[in-house]
């Protein structure tokens, strides 16, 4: 039998290739940490692999040095609490729908919320009422949650304890948090917001002004708003932040949650690296975010001299998202991820029918950029605008066609208004030919961005069913389907 590469060797191999990195998490590895003078706290990580000895404070009682850093989170972003999460957004949403809806009670939470937001509402019981976003014409992709949609919504569920929205979307696509919060708070809701995507947007808010004050979540009305600060900024895959801002959220209820969710053994390089992340904020948050901010000025110009690349531009977006769409040039994004790999090793986040995006962090530097738009210019040269286009045109016509619809085809079915049912607490595995009118018992979930398809609890329907198998057959990853086309419903 061949030899599989382990983990190790294949991320020993990768980044001796000097890979570029559009893709989590933000600090793009130890350059950053060098630039800031930390280097040094980097290179001893492994040696400090401890546990809570003597003088290393405790996560779930935090009196000291996790105390400070908490302490220092709370200066940053003007909350109330801080809590450090080694389990991600995912664990500290999942603590925040315990904290604020009882079991039995109804959270109205956007239809693109992330995955953990519907594991939240299994593990807690609690009955989920659905808000649907916007859809952005053009790229296929969710827009903005509006503040009309979520007034009709508690006016419609009064019963609802809490809402629940994601902003930025996986797109960088953000909501009017102020004028959301005020309609929840009429209605006497919590305002939660998985601001998972977006927690550099205070920093921008704080450090440049402008356009960048009405976008993040932070300080602006929410009750709780949790962010991956692995995502764009400088802390290790796994770790994030809960800003408490509500007055009539309880701390010590959110606490409690958190300690159920965490795990009793939380990693010191996790929380090492949220501490470090904490002093280049305070160190040199104003000089990061003004060449993140002069970097993405140059994406775009460069980008917009491309003939026939078409740029995410919204008023309410954010800029560090780069989502490009390429079917004009007849060459759909996963090609285009595929090629800009394989010639100049720039890795992107994500890529969805004619869409691609690149996620830009705070160590991400010029020589990145460039390296990005010379890749573009080249397939856009070769494939897009170049002389093999007529040739591939009358070739490519169906296949360009499939690809321009997957990204609007998957939002069309995410959207898709079904009848909702309580979430089964037995299950059997069926395959899904045969679950027509049958209740979903597990999310199906197309990853990434991970924003369920199909919820548990919804009534299931064919259609939905046949795209979310051809999207497996074709090789892109959906949770909740195998490759065989087996699912779980309810028994």
């Amino acid at each position: 039998m061949e030899r599989k590469q382990s983990i190790s060797e294949f991320l020993l191999q990768h980044t001796a290739k000097n890979p570029v990195s559009f893709h989590m998490p933000g600090h793009k590895g130890r350059r950053l940490f060098a630039e800031c003078g930390l280097g040094d706290r980097v290179d001893c990580l492994i040696d400090g692999d401890v546990t809570e000895i003597h003088g290393a404070d405790n996560l779930f009682q935090a009196e000291s040095s996790l105390r400070a850093v908490m302490d220092r989170y709370k200066a940053i972003y003007g909350s109330r609490e801080s809590f450090l999460s080694i389990n991600g957004s995912s664990g500290a949403l999942i603590a925040a729908i315990l904290t604020c809806v009882p079991p039995g009670q109804k959270l109205a939470m956007a239809r693109n919320c992330h995955k953990s937001v519907t594991n939240g509402v299994r593990l807690g019981g609690v009955r989920p009422v659905y808000i649907y976003p916007e859809l952005l014409e053009g790229f296929g992709i969710s827009g903005a949650v509006t503040p009309e949609a979520v007034e009709k919504t508690l006016t419609a569920e009064p019963e609802c304890r809490a809402v629940l929205i994601t902003s930025p979307s996986y797109y960088g696509i953000t909501s009017d948090i102020p004028a959301i919060a005020e309609v929840c708070h009429a209605h006497g809701c919590a305002l939660i917001v998985d601001q998972a995507h977006g927690a550099h947007l205070d920093m921008f808010r704080r450090e440049l002004g402008g356009d960048w004050a009405n976008l993040s979540a932070d300080g602006r009305g929410a009750d709780i708003v949790v962010e991956s600060t692995h995502k764009t900024m400088a802390t290790f895959t796994q770790t994030a932040l809960a800003n408490i801002y509500g007055p009539d959220i309880s701390i010590d209820a959110y606490a409690d949650k958190m300690q159920m969710i965490e795990s009793t053994s939380p990693s010191y390089i996790l929380m090492a690296s949220l501490d470090m992340n904490a002093e280049i904020l305070e160190n040199h948050g104003k000089r990061l975010a003004q060449r993140w901010q002069e970097n993405l000025d140059y994406f775009y110009a460069e980008a917009a001299k491309i003939p026939g690349l078409k740029v995410l531009a919204h008023p309410m977006h954010d800029r560090t998202k780069l989502v490009f769409d390429t079917g004009a040039w007849g060459v759909p994004g996963d090609q285009i991820a595929d090629r800009l790999r394989e010639d100049d090793y720039v890795f992107l986040e994500l890529e969805s029918g004619n869409i691609a995006m690149a996620m830009t962090g705070i160590g991400n530097v010029r020589a990145d950029y460039e390296r990005l738009i010379r890749g573009l210019w080249k397939i856009g040269e070769e494939e897009g605008f170049g002389k093999k286009k007529a040739e591939r045109e009358a070739a490519q016509a169906a296949d360009k066609a499939e690809a321009a619809e997957e990204s609007i085809t998957m939002t069309k079915y995410m959207y898709l208004v079904r009848e909702q049912c309580d979430i089964p607490r037995e299950s059997v595995r069926i395959h899904y030919t045969e679950a027509e009118g049958r209740v979903a018992a597990t999310a199906i979930i197309p990853y990434p961005p991970g924003a369920p398809m199909i919820t548990p609890g919804e009534v299931l329907d064919l259609p939905s069913l046949d795209y979310a198998m051809k999207m497996r057959a074709r090789g892109a990853k959906v949770i909740g389907m195998d490759a065989d086309g087996y699912i779980f419903v309810g028994k």
